[in-house]
């Protein structure tokens, strides 16, 4: 520890008066065993820091050979190594010109010792969940109905929310929202087992809501007002009534009048889905033939719209007759720039409104379409119609 008389002296020879400075002097000393690899930074913004002081945890998730992002309860954000030319110490003793006090009649000197040093930082900054491998890992083993007797259910390859947890680079309210959009359910749920998270075979699927929308064809019910009790009645002996009140969790709003529980079915839900199961039977089809057939397969009172099946299908105006066929967002790559040149291969131009839906979801918080195409993506007018073709090469 220097004294008092060293530190007059160097302010000496840096031609510093001492009235000018503050009273107290720290003088900054390593210790014995001072590493660079004893601590590890990491920036904060001041939602986390609030999410960290408020007594709430981060936690870093990705597999070995995957590039690690910073979760909190609902949020996800990307981890990026800053290098810094200044040395940054770890002075825990160490205090800001604010936190001096003035009362000190005379210049005394502070002691504060450097317990660690480093020359880089952890950036953190927001960033869209990675939420493909879900849906991968769900398809391991999706769930075609309850075993039949005598056999044993298959739970290989399936995963409890836990699991997920482990295995998903997302928060886990972002994880509960996605297994929502997938439609999947826990399955072997009980008092002491929270169940597994299983996705439904397609077909599996398109089995319960025709079960449902036969019913309420049958029974003449509005497809706006469908009892829950009635139906599990008369839907139970064909599948596990827990099973058909999920189907109508997916395609339907609950709510209850009088007592009794009801589920309005929602229009776009179900056409989108019987759209999905016949597209799923061709590679391309006649858009009027479609149109047609997609109208006869859905319930009594409910109206097709092709505005019902955006990011699942593409409609090609340009050929003759024009054409409709199934691509779904979600098979598609998840990083932006090889999700823009997978699109330029299956369509050398796209129109805003047809490439939107398949961008949407890459979007950041303060990020549009409109600009991730000036940034992806060259503008050009066709036919009086503005149009958007590959940009080649593509920065990052």
């Amino acid at each position: 520890m220097r004294t008092l008389e060293e530190v007059q002296a160097t302010l000496e020879i840096a031609k510093l008066k001492e009235e000018d400075l503050q009273k107290s002097v720290q003088c900054l000393s390593f210790g014995d065993s001072v590493s660079s690899d004893d601590y590890c930074l990491m920036e904060l913004d001041d939602t986390l820091s609030q999410h960290i002081e408020a007594g709430h945890s981060l936690v870093i998730r990705g597999d070995k050979d995957e590039h690690g992002v910073l979760c909190s309860g609902d949020k996800t954000y990307d981890l990026k190594i800053a290098h810094t030319s200044n040395l940054l110490l770890f002075l825990p003793g160490c205090k800001t010109p604010e936190q001096l006090t003035s009362s000190q009649d005379s210049t005394h000197v502070i002691d504060a010792h450097i317990w660690g040093f480093c020359s880089s930082y952890w950036e953190v900054r927001r960033h869209r969940p990675r939420l493909k491998k879900l849906l991968r890992v769900l398809m391991e083993n999706p769930y075609e109905g309850p075993a039949i007797a005598g056999q044993q259910e298959n739970t290989e390859n399936t995963y409890t929310m836990d699991d997920l947890l482990e295995t998903i680079q997302a928060s886990e309210e972002e994880i509960k929202h996605h297994l929502k959009t997938l439609h999947a359910c826990q399955i072997n749920e009980d008092v002491l087992f929270p169940g597994f998270w299983r996705v439904l075979d397609s077909d599996y699927e398109m089995k319960l809501v025709g079960h449902v929308t036969q019913l309420v064809d049958s029974e003449s019910w509005s497809f706006h007002k469908v009892p829950l009790q009635t139906s599990l009645d008369e839907l139970g002996p064909l599948e596990p009534r827990e099973m058909i009140e999920h189907c109508f969790n997916c395609y339907g709003t609950r709510y209850i009048e009088n007592g009794e529980v009801f589920y309005a079915l929602d229009e776009a839900k179900v056409c989108r889905a019987t759209a999905l199961m016949l597209l799923n039977n061709a590679v391309k089809f006649n858009l009027g033939e479609f149109q047609e057939v997609w109208q006869q397969s859905v319930p009594e009172g409910m109206s097709t719209r092709l505005d019902q099946l955006k990011s699942v299908a593409l409609v090609d105006r340009t050929a003759r007759p024009e054409t409709i066929c199934l691509l779904r967002v979600q098979d598609l790559p998840e990083d932006t720039l090889e999700r823009f040149n997978h699109l330029f291969t299956l369509r050398e131009k796209w129109t805003e409104e047809d490439i939107t839906p398949y961008i949407e979801d890459l979007c950041g918080e303060k990020q549009t379409t409109g600009a991730l195409l000036t940034k992806y993506a060259r503008s050009s007018t066709q036919n009086g119609t503005k149009v958007f073709n590959s940009r080649r090469p593509i920065s990052t």
